[in-house]
């Protein structure tokens, strides 16, 4: 069956984003069957070898590459389907500053251009182009389709959060009562630093009157914005750049505090617990999902890079059945024990002492914060005979709830 699939797959992925989106669902799932078939085979021989079959490992890694390919072919193949015309080759009412933009982008005609200048930094892009850009980066951008996002028009945002509550206590209509003590209030400060791409194109291209600048644009920036603000939210450092999750501090889930976000020990270093049993191996993570609070977990989401979520597909539960389930729809999600996983390459892989598995609410666990307005400057001169057009926003981010965010530590203790 394997031999009859692969190709097929392979064909599929090769051939997107124009393919049929039910028919490339139906192959991935058929493609899952062989999976779990062949994982089957890989326990069944370690339990009676004691050692694995090097041909059913190869086997097993190949499906594994195999649906993770297709899966992103089918991500990209919806968001294909989703995408909408901006100026469609149509004026409309009320666009006086858009057919500017746009013979800005074109020919770098700036008359009737008033809102920002060059000396400033270039032209605001319309509200069109700039919704447009957001959509896209939610779409194909992990982090921003499960975290919670902020609008902003300055440049930094300050939150006050209440660290703990104050005293409060049940008593007797005429018990004495105890003063309470006050809440404790901390502030949360995201300021936001100038993220840019430079897309460039021929004036062949842009005297082309069937040309929508602003989805070029879009469609030019979002991807490596995507990129480096993805790995920005998960591993930056605060310096020019938003302050990801996993560079907080951390500290086991017995000693948690505000400031630090909480793990979970697997008890192995660089493994699970379990190294031939997948039941004792999915046994922490159970551990992990109810190290959560109730009201965080009913909004829970996994993240992890597809290297870990390779792993974790052999996994099962004392049942045998396997806890990683493939999503019900072409455009949905895979389910890890019935929460969504969400899959980000900037996650760590699998090591000692690494933290490649997280799971939370991000939605109020992490706050990304936009600052209002997309910035183009039109440069011809740069890289004749090519125009380029450096495009900026700026970008923030940070943990917004540290006790909403937990992390799976690869390590003894």
């Amino acid at each position: 069956m394997t031999k009859s699939i692969e190709p097929r797959l392979e064909n599929k992925a090769a051939a997107l984003p124009a393919g049929d989106v039910t028919t490339m669902f139906a192959e991935f799932m058929s493609a899952f069957e062989e999976f779990k078939s062949t994982n089957d085979q890989r326990i069944e021989t370690l339990e009676k070898r004691g050692s694995a079959d090097v041909l059913i490992e190869d086997k097993l890694e190949r499906l594994n590459s195999l649906l993770d390919g297709q899966k992103a072919a089918l991500d990209r193949a919806a968001i294909e389907k989703a995408r909408p015309t901006l100026e469609a080759g149509r004026v409309r009412g009320g666009d006086e500053y858009k057919d500017a933009f746009s013979a800005y982008v074109k020919r770098g005609e700036e008359k009737a251009l008033s809102v920002g200048s060059s000396e400033d930094g270039g032209y605001l892009a319309p509200a069109e182009t700039e919704t447009e850009i957001n959509r896209l980066l939610a779409a194909i951008s992990p982090m921003r389709a499960i975290c919670g996002v902020r609008r902003v028009s300055g440049s930094i945002y300050k939150r006050p959060v209440t660290v703990s509550g104050p005293q409060v206590g049940w008593v007797g209509e005429t018990t004495a009562r105890s003063q309470t003590n006050s809440q404790v209030l901390d502030e949360l400060s995201f300021p936001t630093t100038e993220l840019y791409a430079m897309p460039a194109a021929t004036q062949n291209f842009l005297d082309d009157a069937a040309v929508d600048v602003g989805q070029w644009i879009a469609e030019e920036v979002n991807a490596a914005f995507a990129e480096q603000e993805t790995a920005a939210f998960i591993l930056g450092d605060g310096v020019n750049k938003p302050t990801g999750f996993l560079d907080a501090d951390i500290v086991p889930e017995g000693d948690w505090e505000w400031n630090k976000l909480g793990y979970v020990p697997t008890g192995v270093d660089g493994s699970f617990s379990g190294t031939v049993d997948p039941v004792d191996a999915s046994d922490v993570l159970i551990d992990l999902v109810y190290t959560l609070k109730a009201g965080y977990r009913q909004n829970a989401t996994w993240l992890m890079n597809r290297r870990t979520q390779g792993a974790i597909r052999k996994l099962k539960d004392a049942d045998g059945n396997y806890l990683w389930q493939p999503a019900a729809r072409a455009d949905g999600r895979a389910t890890l024990m019935g929460f969504p996983l969400v899959e980000a390459e900037d996650m760590p892989d699998i090591d000692v002492d690494a933290t490649p598995i997280a799971f939370g609410d991000f939605r109020r666990g992490y706050l990304i914060v936009d600052r209002q307005g997309v910035n183009v400057l039109r440069d011809p001169y740069s890289a004749k005979p090519y125009v380029l057009f450096y495009t900026t926003k700026r970008v923030g981010g940070g943990i917004a709830d540290y006790d909403a965010i937990k992390l799976l530590k690869f390590s003894e203790s």
